[in-house]
């Protein structure tokens, strides 16, 4: 991208740019889940997207954004699981070769499904190494073209269109939000959805909702400066777990004025349990947060129009059903 400041264009060009290959996920809305949260919640459900996960929409913008050359020589990535099934989902469409590095800590279905897609995965230890000096010295090697999991425009361009489709969608219900809640980790979905939905409504309240004692880019958003979780984060949560959050991320959110929240495991096993009984849907632990914290009455949003965006469904069975019973997950 020409442009060195993120806008509303690079969305739309996405959404040009990715359409043909991705699915319309719905948004939902429960009068009984409206009741428990005490205002009216509605939720864009990505978990029905491709591989499960928003993540496709932005691998796929920047796989679209690389020159032949460039996919025949493949493409690297890191992640805990649905950037890289996105990253092998994309590479596969446009049959272009993809390495991914993924902690040996992930989900197992996230891990199976990367491969399954065809990526080469390849496993870490994220407790004696760095995910980045791993992918950094395969690059180097076979000159592959790295894909962030969420610090470039074109990632972030594509992960905006699920906003834009939730305005539309939104519109189309002729509802108008008050409040939006993001789901974030290295914010490459709260940056790109938060300026999609800031475009059609300037006035709604935005806040990126992150795992308790890994609030990375709460503490970006406060110094001003990406911050690193010290140590690898023991959480349920896997998919907002990520290290640190993005440069090029914080730098709209800064500009967006975002606020923070957080919750911990067992808040965020209500939101998933919530969104299974009420929504009928698959919320892995991570992507039930935002939910979590309407749940939890982390912020007073009541009686307004709360929108979230629930970011994937990638969850093992064994997790999923031992949250559900109430077992110990962890």
């Amino acid at each position: 991208m020409a442009d060195k400041s993120f806008s509303l264009q690079h969305i739309l060009e996405a959404a040009q740019r990715i359409s043909p290959y991705i699915v319309r996920t719905p948004v939902l809305n429960s009068p009984q889940l409206d009741e428990m949260a005490g205002c009216k919640v509605f939720v864009k459900t990505e978990g029905l997207q491709k591989t499960g996960s928003f993540k496709i929409r932005g691998a796929l913008n920047k796989l679209l954004s690389l020159s032949v050359a460039e996919r025949e020589k493949g493409v690297i990535t890191y992640s805990a699981g649905n950037h890289a099934q996105g990253v092998a989902a994309g590479a596969r469409i446009l049959n272009c070769p993809s390495v991914v590095v993924m902690p040996n800590t992930a989900p197992k279905i996230k891990i199976e499904n990367t491969r399954w897609w065809g990526a080469e995965v390849v496993l870490f230890d994220p407790y004696r190494q760095t995910r980045e000096e791993i992918a950094e010295q395969i690059m180097q090697e076979r000159r592959m073209t790295f894909i962030s999991p969420f610090d470039d425009y074109y990632v972030m361009a594509g992960q905006g269109t699920a906003g834009l489709e939730l305005c539309e969608q939104m519109e189309a219900m002729d509802v108008t939000p008050h409040v939006l809640l993001v789901n974030c980790s290295g914010g490459g979905l709260s940056s790109g959805a938060i300026t999609a939905v800031r475009s059609r409504h300037p006035e709604v309240d935005c806040y990126v909702v992150e795992p308790k004692g890994g609030e990375k880019m709460a503490w970006s958003l406060l110094s001003g400066k990406p911050e690193r979780v010290p140590a690898p984060l023991k959480t349920i949560m896997d998919g907002v777990a990520g290290p640190v959050a993005g440069q090029r991320t914080l730098d709209v959110l800064l500009k967006q004025q975002v606020k923070a929240l957080s919750v911990n495991d067992y808040e965020a096993a209500q939101g998933l349990k919530a969104a299974f009984s009420m929504l009928k849907i698959v919320v892995e632990p991570g992507a039930a947060v935002s939910l979590a914290a309407i749940l939890a009455k982390k912020a007073d949003f009541s009686g307004k129009n709360v929108a979230l965006i629930s970011s994937g469904a990638n969850v093992d069975a064994s997790v999923f059903a031992s949250i559900l019973i109430d077992k110990e997950y962890i």
